[in-house]
């Protein structure tokens, strides 16, 4: 084993002092929740987005839960999605009683795959909700004209992509579909814990803040509560983060797009490829960019070589100064999905096998070319002698 030295963290988020100074701000006004700067904060993520309007709320999952009701998916219903994601994707179907039905993904991309959405509808199904996994953006327009054919809602989990660009040119959670965003530490953008809805309409915004408030008006002008609701709020001072966050959210994005590029090149020293581009049973990288498919960064994933023991790899760097982690389990294989509904391994086998094969490295806009490469060279060092913690 090589010299310990500092652990290397998986992510950190990117502060500054503006964000002390907007909070300080807040508690000077003694308004910590409802108040101006979260109107602000929506404010300015919808302008950037290019979007009518954006709701906050206290996590991407709540975003979630909101608009699966928004969508009136209940219970008897069917939603097709991925296995390849953060649980939460699946749970927010699962609070309202509708069962998440898994499609496989892309061996690429790692984003749902249309063809497969196609094989799992039924007269049952309602919706599909995407997922932009790791920052890649799903095949929207394919998924768009399956939703039309076959009068199905769509629910973009956009939680890993801000910034991220469709194959036609449109921004990830702009297409006018309800879509939601993650704010929690290692995202692109940070309030610690928080997100957002876009919602699809007018009338489907009014229910998310009514909704997010115990189901309060959304005026505020009477404590009358009209429907049920959550306590989803997103506070003052998280979102007096987010506004710091939104004033320089493009240089946030450039600089984990230099650090992504340094890993590809430092990556690429020691033998690894692009998805798509190489052997795919060795060391590969995400996908390339091409055309207009742009992806936004929010870890950095890499797929160690077939047969390979990730989760050993995983500890092997974290032993050696720097952290990793497999990402992600298939939810389909969950504990609790396997006994809500007898899932079963091959089911979706090219999911299977990118969690098998998949591992974030330390990542976040911060990172000097030096970090890059010493992360790089310990990952070849743990794989050179079999991937294990010996």
């Amino acid at each position: 084993m090589s010299e310990r030295t500092e652990q290397m963290p998986l992510a950190k988020p990117d502060l500054s002092g503006r964000e002390s100074e907007l909070v300080a701000e807040v508690i000077a006004s003694g308004r910590l929740s409802l108040g101006p700067m979260q109107d602000r904060f929506e404010k300015d993520f919808a302008a950037w987005l290019g979007v009518d309007d954006a709701v906050a709320v206290s996590s991407g999952t709540a975003a979630l839960h909101l608009c699966v009701r928004a969508l009136g998916w209940g219970a008897g219903d069917r939603v097709v999605t991925t296995p390849f994601t953060f649980v939460a994707s699946a749970n927010s179907l699962l609070y309202e009683g509708v069962e998440p039905v898994f499609a496989d993904v892309d061996p690429v991309t790692l984003c749902i795959d249309p063809d497969q959405i196609e094989s799992a509808l039924d007269d049952s199904t309602v919706g599909v909700l995407p997922v932009h996994i790791f920052g890649w953006p799903a095949a929207m327009p394919e998924i768009e004209r399956i939703a039309s054919s076959h009068g199905l809602g769509i629910l973009e989990d956009a939680c890993q992509a801000l910034g991220s660009v469709c194959s036609d040119g449109r921004m990830v959670g702009s297409r006018g579909n309800a879509s939601i965003f993650a704010f929690y530490a290692n995202k692109q953008l940070t309030t610690g814990e928080g997100g957002m809805v876009i919602p699809a309409d007018a009338k489907a915004a009014e229910l998310a803040r009514s909704e997010r408030n115990q189901g309060r008006a959304a005026d505020m002008d009477t404590v009358d509560h009209e429907r049920l609701g959550f306590n989803y709020r997103l506070s003052e001072i998280a979102s007096a983060i987010g506004v710091a966050q939104m004033e320089r959210l493009d240089s946030l994005l450039a600089d984990r797009q230099r650090v992504a590029d340094l890993y590809a090149d430092a990556l690429k020293g020691i033998g690894a490829a692009p998805a798509g581009e190489g052997d795919f049973d060795g060391l590969l990288l995400p996908c390339a960019d091409r055309g207009s498919e742009h992806r936004s960064w929010f870890v950095y994933p890499v797929r160690v070589p077939t047969g390979t023991d990730v989760a050993a790899v995983a500890r092997a760097l974290t032993e050696e100064g720097v952290s990793a982690k497999p990402y992600l389990p298939c939810v389909h294989l969950l504990p609790d999905y396997r006994e809500r509904f007898g899932s079963r391994e091959g089911l979706c086998p090219n999911a299977e096998a990118a969690s098998r094969r998949s591992l974030a490295l330390p990542f976040h806009g911060g990172m000097s070319p030096e970090e890059v490469e010493r992360a790089a060279l310990t990952l070849q060092r743990v794989l050179e002698r079999g991937g294990g913690d010996g």
